[in-house]
């Protein structure tokens, strides 16, 4: 499996999913360098969203969520090429990572606070990746919720969805080229050579055992102390959800939300039935 399977799952994500405004009017800030932060969500957050996305798709119904609950969001569209710049996490991995470790010292030079970072897809790969590869914004970082991340080598797609997809992309992609699908493989081994978490960051690592595409899932966890894995079935069992539909699905919202104020944090009730692709 590869990034490229990745991709177009997103792409179709774009095309075929959820609107990239929520009903909600939030009661926090949404790309706002002016927001405060509220009393009860002090840290502000930064969303990262996958390959082939941009900061208005993939992460949007989660944005739009966690403003709605007090936070100061903040997303960026890193990795397009020039000629494509709606298309993000296109370029390599590592000049992504310096897109945005530059984006989160952003915000926390504006905001006087640590950050926290939610990313899908190959945007909670980079969450995981800055962290460790990027030491100068590290004490930076205070929480990651990483969601259906290619932590570790992942093996071939065994759904539908993913047999389809491979040869799509290929097509897609090899028109434009995919940087940071050729460079996963020596990412992953660089994340992944010694600790992935970082002292002083809490991590929570989501998934679903439908997941097709950050397959196998649990591919995507990392055992280390101050790593919290946890699969959207373990909380909602019934729930059909699949990579596609994580980001946009209540449950997984709510566990985001239990990873960024584990303080408060509360189960889904009743529990939602996610889009199983």
């Amino acid at each position: 499996m590869t990034m490229r399977t990745i991709g177009l799952v997103t792409l179709i994500a774009t095309a075929m999913l959820l609107p990239a405004t929520a009903d909600a009017t939030p009661s926090g800030g949404i790309n706002d360098d002016g927001c405060s932060p509220s009393p009860a969500h002090p840290r502000p957050v930064v969303l990262l969203h996958g390959l082939g996305a941009n900061k208005n798709e993939d992460i949007n119904k989660l944005q739009d969520h966690l403003a709605g609950n007090g936070y100061c969001t903040f997303s960026l569209t890193y990795g397009a090429y020039p000629l494509f710049p709606t298309v993000g996490g296109l370029a390599s991995l590592d000049s992504s990572a310096d897109q945005i470790a530059a984006f989160i010292d952003h915000v926390a030079t504006i905001t006087g606070r640590k950050v926290d970072v939610v990313g899908h897809s190959e945007g909670a790969f980079e969450s995981l990746y800055v962290a460790k590869e990027r030491p100068a914004v590290t004490g930076k970082i205070g929480a990651i919720a990483a969601i259906a991340s290619p932590t570790h080598n992942v093996d071939p797609v065994a759904g539908s969805v993913g047999k389809l997809s491979a040869e799509l992309l290929s097509k897609v992609l090899g028109a434009v080229g995919c940087q940071a699908c050729s460079g996963l493989s020596a990412a992953q081994a660089k994340l992944t050579t010694g600790p992935v978490a970082q002292p002083g960051i809490d991590y929570t690592i989501l998934t679903s055992t439908h997941d097709e595409v950050a397959a196998p899932p649990a591919s995507s966890f990392v055992h280390e102390p101050g790593v919290h894995n946890e699969y959207v079935q373990d909380t909602c069992p019934q729930d059909p959800v699949g990579h596609i539909g994580e980001p946009y699905d209540a449950n997984v919202l709510q566990l985001v939300d239990n990873g960024l104020d584990p303080a408060h944090a509360t189960a889904p009730n009743p529990c939602a039935t996610g889009l199983p692709v």
